[in-house]
């Protein structure tokens, strides 16, 4: 039994839950995007535009709300931390590998981010302790992954390992963003406050390395889906997508928040099958059971409604 003083465990209720089904939907869409952009901006460009226009999306829907940003020093430390953890250097990473690996292979390696999480939650947090039901959990939903990406992305894995490095360290990054991100909560800043100064600290840092880097005035001038896509990456996938992150951040934790890159796949090829009339595979079918069975065993709902049975059959 757990001491008086210990917090409580982090959970997911039914509402957490469709909130984090809908950002599979919108982060599932940034894969899409970003290969469109890649085909006409380099990567510092696509993630600069990405949060640049995120950012001062969310900074207008706040000055409409009359709702100001905090600029104070401390909070400005953690505007820049954290968009430095949540979204220069991750997204930056996956967007270059995603020029030279599939993205079937980068899905597979994305899934690792639970992994990392809930072993740097475990070491940095009270509420969100490692158990083996997490661990059980974080191994099926991963297998889930591969198997619903099928044998040709696993095969994938290994042909450019600088490529698959850089996601894995993007995922790190993702685990040390999701602990750290629980600092707003002890501030009591809005989420949607908390999304726009997190994105306009990586916009602070992504500019330069653009205009260093990238020189984007000397680019040829992308294509209309490019700059579509570019827009929809900000807009979608990033603005509606972290506002939305940073609420559940407060209220579910880093570990069950991660568990979202289980669910992108799952949104991406049922929204292929939907929309694009693609073809569900028996693999797919798979892959989508082993996820729910991970996501299950993670949440340990099932678990707690088999004790009062087993308790009352004893």
């Amino acid at each position: 039994m757990a001491s008086p003083s210990s917090p409580s465990p982090l959970t997911l209720d039914g509402r957490d839950w469709g909130t984090l089904l809908f950002l599979s939907l919108l982060w599932g869409g940034s894969f899409f995007f970003v290969g469109i952009a890649v085909k006409g901006l380099p990567p510092f460009t696509i993630v600069a535009l990405r949060v640049v226009i995120a950012s001062a999306t969310l900074c207008l829907v706040l000055w409409a709300r009359g709702m100001p940003l905090p600029f104070e020093r401390r909070t400005l430390g953690l505007f820049l931390t954290m968009g430095l953890l949540n979204n220069v250097l991750p997204q930056t990473l996956i967007v270059w590998a995603q020029t030279h690996i599939t993205s079937g292979a980068a899905s597979i390696l994305n899934a690792t981010t639970p992994l990392f999480t809930v072993l740097i939650a475990h070491a940095f947090t009270q509420d969100e302790r490692l158990t083996p039901a997490k661990l059980v959990g974080v191994g099926i939903g991963f297998g889930g992954v591969a198997a619903m990406m099928g044998p040709d992305a696993v095969a994938g894995l290994g042909s450019d390992l600088l490529a698959q490095g850089a996601i894995l360290i993007a995922t790190l990054s993702y685990g040390f963003a999701g602990v750290y991100g629980r600092r707003f909560v002890r501030y009591q800043l809005p989420p949607m406050t908390t999304a726009a100064g997190a994105l306009m600290g990586a916009s602070l840092l992504l500019i330069p390395l653009s205009l260093v880097f990238e020189t984007p005035w000397t680019l040829p001038q992308p294509a209309t889906e490019v700059w579509g896509a570019v827009f929809g990456l900000a807009l979608l996938s990033t603005a509606l997508a972290y506002a939305l992150f940073y609420r559940l951040l407060g209220r579910a934790g880093a570990s069950n928040l991660s568990l979202v890159t289980f669910l992108v796949p799952v949104s991406a090829i049922l929204l292929g099958a939907g929309i694009l009339g693609e073809t569900l595979e028996t693999r797919h079918l798979v892959g989508m059971a082993l996820i729910s069975c991970g996501l299950a065993t993670l949440d340990g709902r099932p678990l707690r409604w088999l004790k009062p049975a087993s308790a009352s059959n004893g």
